[in-house]
């Protein structure tokens, strides 16, 4: 009896016209690895580099390491950064625990409506937010001290807003919504029968939040506070416009002035040292947070479709939790819009009077670097619209190696697309600005190009598009792939009839995020941004650091504005894909 050959010969004419793209996916992975750690490795290299690696009489020593060590300065930036982080960390906890316990794990009304809060908070820049804080706070003008001072007749202002535990507080507000975000996933994800056991058992509500609820919840809080802390760590925005000018440095604004100085030459290898010590310590934070995630694991207790998530009913309690809710949502975007845009209506920042609102005017909207503003304005939406659309193009092309090819050492693909999340994106634009200005200078003169930026800003965004691509091939099984495979479909096809219409809602919404941070991105651009390469939060700065402080209130204010429909639009999308609750 003749055996008979399933796999007919089309299927192997198939396999050989899907070889292209498959190959053209690997080779993308290759060089985006590739690129990742040429950034990083350069760093390595420069830190080791005793002179200016531009000639070529330089030398290999630990110098930079030493002169980072004698260097007074850098131990009391270590320690405000830690503490900086720290205070942003406690802030941020504070604020947006609470909040996702409410939202997942009660009753209270208007989940839509505190969803649309997080969204919004988790959006707003964090220069703006900082920007509107020192006109409320600052030492000299800030609303609050004038009145302070008039009122009570303070010598000294009451409330310093620049000083480190100002800037963490301004921090913390920022990534509240990220810890509400992180947090409410753990609370909603809990079996509700381990805090009834309590309950048969007579312990009060308090007792079972803390012996039962929050230590089911502990490995999550802990990698969503290891998140946080790191973010916290790495941030530029907020101590830049706070603490820059009062000569308050965290890592990253240390690090810039390191590269930038005002009136003497750059110390790349000094900054590179420091950078390898960072990296080192970001490793090991990484380490610590997959560490959680692994044991978040474990106490991972859903129990399929007998799951019912049980909600504590609030009562009389839902109006203190509206007020706590509304406040942070307050403190957090309101009030900083409202100075900001109290600044920008003032020829200079004072107290509200009948005589300040006679003043009140568009002037600094009319007197705006129209020009400046223009070239921003093109450069960013170029870079919105690119970057989105090549970090998911780069991100498909890493899930599909990791999730569906069968090659050898596919997961040290995910291990470095996770890397640009584990180590601070300043440390990138260093690693990006000294590879084109000593490396690729003359083969591939990019530095000073809008293209360095879409190049820094895709590699620093595929940690979060992998993160989005890599769940939505988990969820979709492979047999529907196989099936289209049996009829004949070739790759191509497959990805564009079947996985590429089955993952666009995932697609839509993660670049709609990455366009917006694109938007709102400040630390990349000022390490590599020049006059012709200008994005439109380095024209804030720019004008903020020159004094011109109701122009860059004016000119944020647009910014604000502008991104009003980009975030009604992620708002809706977040919605339909169920990120926001509707109940």
């Amino acid at each position: 009896m003749t055996a008979i050959t399933i796999e007919p010969p089309k299927v192997r004419r198939r396999f050989r016209k899907s070889e292209p793209l498959a190959i053209a996916m690997l080779a993308c992975v290759a060089v985006v690895c590739l690129a990742i750690l040429a950034l990083l490795g350069v760093i390595l290299w420069l830190s080791l580099v005793e002179g200016s690696p531009g000639i070529e009489t330089y030398s290999y020593s630990l110098k930079n390491f030493g002169e980072m060590i004698t260097d007074h300065r850098i131990a009391g930036v270590l320690v405000d950064t830690l503490w900086f982080s720290v205070v942003s960390l406690v802030v941020a906890m504070a604020f947006g625990l609470p909040a996702a316990w409410l939202a997942e794990r009660t009753n209270i009304r208007g989940k839509t409506l505190l969803y649309t809060m997080m969204t919004i908070g988790m959006i707003i820049p964090g220069f703006a937010a900082a920007m509107g804080w020192l006109f409320l706070m600052h030492p000299r003008i800030g609303l609050l001290n004038v009145l302070a001072t008039r009122t009570f007749g303070f010598e000294q202002a009451p409330f310093n807003i620049a000083t480190v535990v100002g800037m963490g507080w301004v921090q913390g507000l920022n990534l509240a919504p990220l810890a509400f975000i992180m947090t409410a996933a753990v609370f909603g994800a809990m079996d509700p029968s381990l805090e009834e056991a309590a309950q048969m058992s007579r312990a009060n509500p308090l007792r079972t939040m803390l012996r039962v609820t929050l230590p089911l919840a502990s490995p999550g809080i802990m990698a969503a506070a290891i998140y946080i802390f790191t973010i916290g760590f790495a941030a530029f925005d907020v101590p830049v416009i706070i603490g820059w000018s009062n000569r308050i440095f965290t890592f990253s604004t240390f690090l810039y002035l390191l590269i930038s100085p005002q009136d003497v030459l750059p110390k790349y290898g000094v900054a590179a040292a420091l950078s390898t010590i960072v990296m080192i310590l970001a490793a090991a934070l990484s380490w610590w947070y997959g560490l959680m995630q692994k044991r978040s694991r474990r106490f991972a207790v859903v129990t399929g479709k007998a799951y019912r998530p049980k909600l504590h009913k609030l009562g009389w309690t839902a109006y203190p939790a509206w007020i706590f809710l509304g406040l942070f949502f307050f403190l957090s975007t309101v009030l900083p819009i409202v100075l900001l845009a109290w600044s920008s209506s003032l020829p200079f920042f004072q107290m509200p009077s009948a005589m300040a609102f006679k003043l009140a005017s568009f002037n600094h909207y009319r007197g705006l670097p129209w020009d400046l503003v223009l070239t921003g304005v093109s450069n960013t939406v170029i870079l919105m619209i690119l970057t989105p659309t090549l970090t998911l193009l780069v991100s498909i092309a890493f899930s599909w190696a990791v999730i569906r090819s069968k090659i050898p050492g596919r997961a040290f693909f995910d291990f470095v697309a996770f890397l640009p999340h584990a180590i601070p994106s300043i440390i990138f634009g260093v690693g990006a600005l000294l590879v084109t200005l000593y490396v690729l200078q003359r083969a591939v003169p990019i530095y000073g190009t809008i293209w360095i930026l879409l190049f820094v800003f895709t590699i620093t965004r595929i940690s979060y598009a992998t993160r989005m691509t890599n769940s939505g091939f988990i969820q979709l099984h492979t047999e529907l792939e196989e099936s289209a495979q049996m009829s004949g479909a070739s790759m191509p096809r497959v990805f564009r009839r079947i996985l590429v219409p089955l993952l666009s809602p995932t697609l839509l919404y993660a670049w709609l995020w990455i366009a917006l941070l694109t938007f709102r991105e400040l630390t990349l651009a000022a390490i590599l941004t020049s006059g012709d390469n200008t994005t439109l939060p380095m024209v804030i700065w720019g004008l903020w650091q020159g004094g011109g402080l109701g122009q860059a209130s004016a000119l944020a204010m647009i910014m604000l504005v502008a991104m009003a429909p980009v975030i009604a639009l992620y708002w809706t999308i977040a919605r339909r894909t169920g990120l926001m609750a509707t109940s």
